[in-house]
């Protein structure tokens, strides 16, 4: 990550506010940009210049709760954006420990295997998916591996979002996804600033993708931990599925779940894909013929 991302986000919020919403009585004087100048937001926050330009420029690389929350105020942050511009502001030791690997604990994967009837999926702070359930897996990945989450290189919903057509073509309303995986990795990014994996993604996916590399300049810290997901399934068609995502707090891993209002349309549909992804299971030890399947078993598309 760069080494200013505190700077950086101020500087993105400062160029968003405009003068009227800010509070201020224009001037006569000819603006070259639509935002606040570093000396209004100073004078608003209660600081003095120098000491705000320092912060933007990295300079200084921390602030007090009371000039975070005084910034906030002036730069009329929600509260989501306030909570990012503190972990920025953080002051960052040196001996604080990097994000390695995330591992799966084995009660966790025994719960998310004993979910059959909800799809489910369990992720990190990188968004890498570390395991799902059958149905999680036929729902979000089924042209992938079931066992990927445990190669070396683990499916990434970012990855498959931004470059996995497969992944990309299952949201009707990608772009209110694609905003908020972003937002959980510039999230990510303040919490874990040495994490050379997370680093790493950020780079591949800016180089690859010019949605995310535009994105990602925008810098958006929305949190999303309950939506309405419009998916079109390339197995069962239109789904309608309530997404809620469960925050496992001990290991920094969040469990997503996905449920159809009962007696839908799509309540049938996630029955139905259910079925095959039982038959497929008992196809697999010799119960049912192979001629039989209806999910196709070949791996196509791009591979996370």
């Amino acid at each position: 990550m760069s080494s200013n991302e505190l700077g950086g986000f101020l500087r993105s919020r400062r160029e968003r506010l405009t003068p009227k919403a800010a509070g201020l009585r224009p001037g006569l004087a000819h603006r070259r940009v639509p935002g606040l100048r570093r000396e209004e937001l100073a004078e608003l926050a209660g600081v003095s210049v120098g000491y705000y330009t320092r912060l933007e420029q990295g300079a200084s690389s921390s602030a007090s709760d009371a000039v975070i929350d005084a910034l906030a105020v002036a730069l009329r942050l929600d509260p989501e954006e306030h909570e990012h511009l503190r972990a920025l502001a953080a002051p960052r030791s040196p001996t604080r420990p990097r994000a390695r690997r995330s591992v799966l604990r084995p009660e966790v994967r025994r719960l998310v295997a004993a979910m059959s009837g909800t799809p489910a999926v369990v992720i990190d702070h990188r968004v890498d998916v570390l395991g799902w359930n059958r149905l999680g897996h036929a729902l979000l990945a089924g042209h992938l591996p079931f066992d990927a989450p445990d190669g070396r290189v683990r499916p990434n919903l970012a990855r498959m979002l931004f470059l996995d057509p497969h992944h990309r073509a299952l949201y009707r309303d990608w772009p209110a996804k694609a905003t908020v995986t972003v937002s959980a990795l510039r999230r990510a990014a303040a919490r874990y600033p040495s994490d050379a994996g997370l680093t790493r993604l950020v780079g591949e996916l800016a180089t690859d993708s010019a949605e995310f590399a535009r994105l990602w300049a925008r810098r958006p810290v929305r949190t999303c931990a309950h939506a309405i997901r419009e998916l079109d399934h390339p197995l069962v068609g239109a789904l309608t599925l309530a997404n809620e995502t469960l925050v496992l707090p001990d290991d920094d891993q969040q469990l997503g779940l996905f449920h159809a209002e009962p007696d839908s349309p799509a309540a049938d549909a996630l029955a139905l894909l259910a079925h095959q992804v039982s038959d497929r299971d008992r196809r697999v030890v010799g119960e049912v013929p192979d001629e039989h399947s209806a999910v196709p078993t070949s791996e196509t598309g791009v591979h996370p």
